[in-house]
Formats: structure tokens, sequence, C-alpha cells
């Protein structure tokens, strides 16, 4: 079965927005990879928007979408991170970010209410960016003698590989970007080498599909 390379994210950051009977709910999308970067960004938001009623949002990281939150910030249970984080994932998204704040307007728009205007925010600050393509690479480093640079650059050639790093003397170092899918015959095609060493370990980046 072939490994799945690629994944899909935001190009940037972007903003949405929606009223509905006075609130005002104010949607930012960002481009993240770690909870870190989660935590401080919602706490900027909530900094900068100190005077709003609810910070609500939902993420989803890692390039097989493993990791993911939703959080209502005071709302009814499940009217307002669900409603984002399901337009994250309707839209097959990863390292995800998005932060709906509302300022509210008086009167009270009821579970399904939210859960639309929450949704409907979320989905314009989506719709407001682009959704891309990126490739899973790993990264394998090599170690072998100069009379084997044909044997490497032939490998490199054959898979379209690419090469990040490299030093060439008699004893050669290169560093190597491969698409996931491709690692396992890559991997087996350097052991079958002969005087190649395969450093460990290995190490996953994103590019451009």
């Amino acid at each position: 079965m072939e490994q799945n390379d690629t994944y899909f994210t935001l190009k940037g950051n972007s903003e949405g927005f929606y009223k509905e009977k006075g609130s005002k709910f104010l949607a930012f999308a960002y481009v993240l990879s770690n909870e870190d970067d989660v935590k401080k960004t919602v706490s900027e938001l909530k900094k900068k928007y100190y005077d709003a009623r609810h910070h609500c949002y939902a993420y989803v990281l890692g390039n097989q979408s493993e990791k993911y939150r939703a959080n209502d910030d005071g709302e009814p249970g499940h009217s307002a991170g669900d409603p984002i984080l399901g337009q994250i994932r309707s839209n097959k998204l990863t390292n995800t970010l998005i932060v709906v704040v509302r300022y509210f307007g008086g009167t009270k728009l009821g579970i399904s209410g939210l859960i639309k205007a929450y949704k409907t925010a979320a989905s314009d600050a989506i719709a407001t960016n682009l959704i891309i393509e990126k490739l899973i690479i790993s990264e394998l480093s090599i170690q072998f003698e100069y009379p084997q640079l044909n044997q490497v650059m032939k490998l490199v050639k054959d898979h379209d590989l690419e090469i990040i790093t490299q030093k060439m003397e008699i004893s050669c170092e290169m560093k190597l970007g491969v698409r996931l899918s491709l690692e396992e015959e890559v991997r087996t095609r350097l052991l079958e080498m002969h005087k190649i060493s395969l450093a460990l370990p290995k190490r996953l980046r994103e590019g451009d599909a």
C-alpha cells in the first residue's frame, strides 16, 4: 500500500466575519505546526480583543491530522469549538488554527444560532484564504567514499531527490530530501550500495507539492 505523503493546509493567515442580531463574530485563521504556537496566538488575540465576550477556537495539527482540539470558551457545550473544527476538517486541513472572537450584541442566538454563526465565520476565514497541498519530505543523511559518487548521483536523478547539503572530499557526506512514499525504496537502494552508510534518525519536514 502506497504511503500518503501529502496533506492540505492554508497558504497563509486570513480573516473572516459574520454578524447576527447585533453579535459580531471575527474569525482568524493561522498556519501553525505546534501547540505552543497555538497557545501563544490565542493568548495574543485575547489581549488584543480583551473586551470581547468569547474567544473560541479549534485546531488540527500534524501531517496525519493526529492532534486536534475544540474550545467553546464559555459558550454552551459544542456550540462554538466543534463548528469551527468541523470547517477545518471538512476542508481536509491540518496545521491550521481558527479563532472566532465574539462581541455579544445583546440578543441570545440559541444553540442552533451559535452553531451557524461560528461555522459561518470560520468558513469565511477559509474562503478568503487559499488551500495548498504540501509534501512530507524525509531527510536522509549518508556517508560514502568519493568513488561511489556516480552511484549516488544516479540515485538522486532516478528518484528526483533534493540535495540539501553536501560535503565532497575523499570521504563524502550528503543530506537528501526524499518524498515519504519513496523513502523505503530509496533506503533499500542505498543499503545495497557498497561502502555507503545511512545515518539515523531521519527528520520529516514539508515541501511544495
